[in-house]
């Protein structure tokens, strides 16, 4: 894997994250689907990945609320499209895969946004965990069902889906 990478503790387990000189490419769960994590000893840091620990430590601290870091997920256009809608969804709230298809301007692309959805790279930076099916209910999650039941409790947004 290219570009520096380094651990970030958190409450949900060591995240490892990667970048590029000038974007975070990459957050990856202690057991990820999204391929293996690098492995070894981290290789440096970089000022992407600084700020990106720092920014982390302040959500799960409760003092941040919005990522304000350049990102350079790899994927196809409108992968990257679903992934910027997704930065769109306020800390606090859900939406469903269907809004989020709406948004984009195609109900009908609904199981696409689930596959895009699926394949975000950079999790809870990209809030992909915000985005539940038609009824309020948990769908799957990469860093597992658990991780995202955590993280919207987190953020407060399980009350508002009266769960």
């Amino acid at each position: 894997m290219p570009g520096p990478w380094t651990r970030s503790p958190s409450p949900l387990g060591d995240l490892i994250l990667t970048a590029s000189d000038a974007a975070l490419t990459a957050v990856y769960f202690p057991s990820s689907r999204h391929g293996p994590p690098p492995v070894g000893q981290p290789d440096g840091s970089n000022a992407v990945l600084d700020r990106a620990r720092r920014q982390l430590d302040e959500y799960f601290a409760g003092a941040r609320t919005a990522f304000d870091l350049p990102l350079e997920p790899a994927g196809s256009a409108f992968e990257r499209r679903v992934w910027d809608a997704l930065r769109a969804i306020p800390y606090g709230a859900t939406v469903s895969y269907s809004e989020v298809a709406r948004r984009l301007g195609d109900v009908r692309v609904t199981r696409a946004v689930g596959a895009a959805n699926g394949k975000n790279p950079i999790p809870i930076i990209v809030p992909c965990h915000r985005v539940v099916g038609s009824r309020g209910e948990l769908t799957g999650y990469g860093g597992g069902l658990d991780r995202k039941r955590w993280l919207l409790e987190h953020e407060g947004a399980l009350l508002s889906l009266g769960k």
